[in-house]
């Protein structure tokens, strides 16, 4: 609105109250900012139809399926369409060219460096380093090992006679290359030769989505979990008392997604305020912002992973 600039002395007093009105006087308060605007409000998410598949590490299966997936697609439109597993195996897929996905969540940023350059058929240039968990040791609270686990060092309960440990294949999942770690490590440190035994051959190895149902289920005793993923699935703990061993998640677009936009769609939601919020919900420590490797972010995520 103009204000004008000069008055009949007459309307003087009717002016000035006209003007604090207008607000066109010098001291104006400026108006608030929308939400769409703050430096704080989530990055807008494109909506749209159809599937987007996403593989993901075993570890996040309950997280995917019953919380991030389902709510993903209440948000946007699209179909979350989800394949959980072993990041070295699903790696070895995305390279082999046997499966087809928009979106590969990793446990471990050295697999992301299978599948960069060339010779691996690039099907990853860049990736986004989201979150962490520690490795824990979940048990089954009606197992007759329990009250031990809460009162003593896990080192010196999971080796006893009897005693069923599971774990994850060290040569397709990170999680069980963590596991042989702790086990060898604890063993080295307290010359316990039962964990060596357990680190090679001696634990029940299973596929990273079945660890949880086996353990749920009473064919276990313990094993080898993340904390995000025993609080997700309901797990009691207890921590690895000496070692601190983590999961570091990982996100890409893959090379030759189906369909980049609800790759970007997924990422942009997970990497949000709403997929953020759950995240912290389930145990998840956040990297904030996202820690990137590589060179090739595309212009839509730039602004969710920080580049």
């Amino acid at each position: 609105m103009l204000c004008p600039r000069r008055l009949a002395p007459s309307a003087a007093i009717t002016a000035i109250a006209l003007l604090a009105l207008s607000g066109c006087g010098a001291a104006s308060a400026p108006r608030a900012s929308s939400s769409s605007s703050s430096p704080s409000a989530s990055p807008a998410i494109t909506r749209g139809t159809g599937p987007v598949d996403v593989l993901y590490a075993g570890s996040l299966t309950a997280l995917m399926e019953q919380q991030i997936g389902p709510a993903f697609s209440r948000a946007t439109g699209y179909r979350f369409q989800g394949t959980g597993g072993g990041s070295t195996a699903l790696a070895t897929q995305i390279r082999a060219r046997t499966t087809k996905a928009d979106v590969f969540i990793s446990a471990s940023p050295a697999v992301n460096q299978t599948l960069e350059g060339s010779a691996n058929g690039a099907r990853v240039t860049w990736y986004a380093t989201f979150a962490s968990s520690a490795l824990v040791i979940g048990y089954n609270p009606k197992s007759r090992f329990a009250a031990e686990l809460r009162s003593k060092p896990w080192y010196d309960v999971i080796g006893s006679p009897g005693f069923r440990f599971g774990s994850t294949d060290p040569a397709l999942d990170p999680k069980g290359k963590l596991g042989v770690q702790a086990l060898e490590d604890a063993a080295s440190k307290h010359n316990l030769p039962a964990l060596t035994a357990l680190a090679h051959g001696g634990a029940d190895v299973q596929p990273e989505a079945g660890l949880v149902g086996r353990l749920q289920s009473g064919q276990l005793d313990a094993g080898f979990f993340y904390a995000s993923e025993a609080k997700a699935a309901g797990i009691p703990t207890v921590p690895l008392t000496g070692e601190h061993l983590v999961a570091s998640y990982t996100i890409t677009r893959l090379s030759g997604a189906p369909d980049p936009n609800g790759a970007d769609a997924f990422i942009t939601y997970l990497l949000g305020g709403a997929g953020g919020r759950t995240l912290r919900a389930n145990g998840f420590d956040i990297v904030s912002p996202p820690s990137v490797h590589g060179t090739g972010v595309p212009h839509e995520l730039q602004t969710v992973v920080g580049r």
